[in-house]
């Protein structure tokens, strides 16, 4: 920033609801390096010393004059706002202008720094006040240079209050990544005890700098997105695909809003709920999502670290977002990479498939029933798939251009009843209506919370004069509604009725079948993966199968044949 750092009007300080929380290493870390974002850096190098309670943090942004140096630590004293019109357009991390008082009060601070129009830089220490008590000039590259040193020396309790250093350094750790996420462009260095620890190399998106951090995963494993959206504002959407990459736990669903990682619990919940029949049981997406939105619709004034914001129009963002999600799972049934396929090969066959309780045989629709999807898709945007043979009556051998695939049929055909169930999902009446044995008073509840009409029928039964529509002509339909009334939502019984409707393994498919189906699946919104959360195919790259045919040898040596 050029603005000359100054003091804020009372009437200013007044509308400030919380001042800045230095509660340990972290938050030290965390306000420093904010500062360095918004002084243009692209280069941040973080030291921390555990056993002395030092943070040192370097960049190279545009620095600070001698005027500002002065002024820096002062109470209340920021370039980033002026007036109280500024509170509510906030462009950048910082704005209170009382972190560097903070950690005055709460360290030794001293900061260097040199303008990038000074021809020579300034070192300055500061007391508790922060007012600055030595000045001295000294040969500098233009940047600043901040160290607090021997922090919470005077308040022992709270250092011992704290975790442990190991626990500190992960919290150190957490802060640089998600910065890193929300600025991709810019390179980190941390150093722990004078030693290296961890660099984050700058690249174009955050997808360079997520595979830095879940060592596992390759650029492959995940779609970028950055949608046009219907309102004035901006969103990057980096998405794990769901059959490549998950978590066991929800620690990697990250919302940034204007560069600052946030805490958005109505915006996560749409992430989880949008991937829910996508994901493995018991896994949780990769996701992560920047949104840009004009200063006037985001409060930052809330919560002391900015982790808790107000934001309007939550309600489109939530629609929004769904939107993007289901355009990231849309797309094309990109090859894996040979690297990552042959790393994943053996994983996925281990995938077994555990027998259904099917009774009768299931059929594909030779005509694939209209939709916005499917038309969205037409012939000559789906791959090149064509079924040459099916494998055990349970998987479609099907040849590309690059290779072939082996696609399971029954989760394959399941993800299409799923999203056409989705769809349109229509309770019809029954020509004649089934009679159920004892229902409990869950189950009669659950039955008419899916709208399918029961009624009394002589003691202990129930008459159900309604079905859902691909339920209703089955010779199993009193079978499959039991199931349904066994618990869950509307979306559980989707897949439930899915899964029953769904042709069985073990069904012979003529060629045409085969070709339909793929041609179907093809269509869906998430190809990759079964509404239970299973990979659905597999490639075999011709690239691996020469390899494994060792193709390329030389002829004569393949023969034993020497010179």
């Amino acid at each position: 920033m050029t603005t000359q750092i100054q003091a804020l009007p009372v009437e200013v300080i007044h509308l400030i609801a919380a001042g800045e929380v230095i509660d340990s290493l972290a938050a030290v870390v965390r306000e420093l390096a904010e500062n360095a974002l918004d002084a243009n850096a692209t280069r941040i190098t973080i030291s921390v010393w555990t056993d002395c309670w030092r943070v040192r943090v370097t960049d190279n942004g545009i620095g600070m004059t001698l005027t500002d140096l002065e002024q820096a630590a002062l109470p209340h004293s920021t370039s980033k706002i002026q007036t109280t019109a500024d509170l509510g357009q906030v462009h950048s991390l910082g704005f209170r202008g009382e972190a560097l008082h903070s950690i005055a009060q709460l360290a030794d601070l001293e900061i260097c720094s040199r303008f990038n129009h000074s021809e020579s830089g300034y070192r300055v220490t500061y007391n508790r006040q922060g007012e600055p008590v030595q000045v001295q000039t000294v040969a500098l590259a233009t940047g600043t240079i901040v160290t607090a040193s021997h922090l919470f020396a005077q308040w022992p309790s709270r250092r011992q209050s704290l975790p442990s250093p190991t626990q500190q350094l992960r919290s150190v750790q957490q802060v640089v990544q998600q910065l890193a996420l929300c600025h991709p462009q810019v390179t980190w260095q941390v150093e722990q005890n004078d030693r290296p620890w961890l660099a984050i190399w700058g690249g174009a998106s955050a997808k360079s700098i997520l595979t830095q951090f879940l060592k596992e995963t390759q650029p492959s494993d995940f779609q970028e997105l950055s949608p046009s959206l219907t309102f004035p504002a901006s969103l990057y959407l980096l998405l794990g695909l769901p059959d490549r990459c998950h978590r066991h736990r929800p620690d990697w669903i990250h919302i940034a809003v204007n560069g600052r990682i946030v805490q958005l619990p109505e915006l996560t919940q749409v992430v989880l709920s949008t991937l829910r029949r996508a994901l493995p049981r018991e896994r949780f997406p990769v996701c992560f999502l920047h949104l840009q939105v004009p200063p006037a619709q985001v409060d930052w004034n809330r919560h002391p670290a900015k982790i808790e914001i107000y934001l309007r129009y939550l309600d489109q963002w939530q629609t929004q977002i769904q939107q993007a999600i289901d355009q990231a799972l849309q797309s094309s049934l990109s090859q894996l990479p040979e690297a990552a396929h042959a790393a994943r090969l053996s994983q996925v066959l281990k995938v077994a498939e555990a027998d259904g309780i099917y009774r009768t045989s299931r059929v594909i629709q030779l005509e694939s029933p209209a939709s916005d999807d499917a038309a969205a898709r037409s012939p000559q945007t789906l791959l090149p798939l064509k079924a040459i043979a099916q494998v055990h009556n349970r998987y479609i051998l099907a040849e590309h251009p690059t290779g072939m695939w082996l696609i399971e049929q029954h989760i394959a055909h399941e993800r299409v009843l799923y999203e056409q169930l989705c769809n349109r999902w229509q309770i019809v009446p029954l020509a004649s209506p089934l009679v159920l044995g004892p229902l409990s008073t869950a189950q009669l509840e659950q039955l008419q919370r899916l709208g399918i009409e029961v009624e009394p029928f002589g003691e202990q039964r129930w008459a159900v004069r309604s079905a859902p529509e691909m339920l209703a002509e089955r010779a199993d339909c009193g079978e499959a509604l039991w199931e349904l009334s066994q618990g869950g939502n509307l979306e559980s019984a989707l897949v439930a009725t899915a899964c029953r409707t769904a042709i069985r393994n073990g069904t012979p498919l003529s060629l045409l079948e085969m070709q339909t189906l793929l041609e179907q699946w093809q269509c869906t919104r998430n190809p990759r993966t079964c509404p239970h959360g299973r990979p659905i195919y597999l490639s075999l790259e011709e690239s691996s199968l020469a390899r494994f045919f060792r193709r390329h040898w030389v002829i004569g040596k393949s023969h034993g044949i020497e010179d």
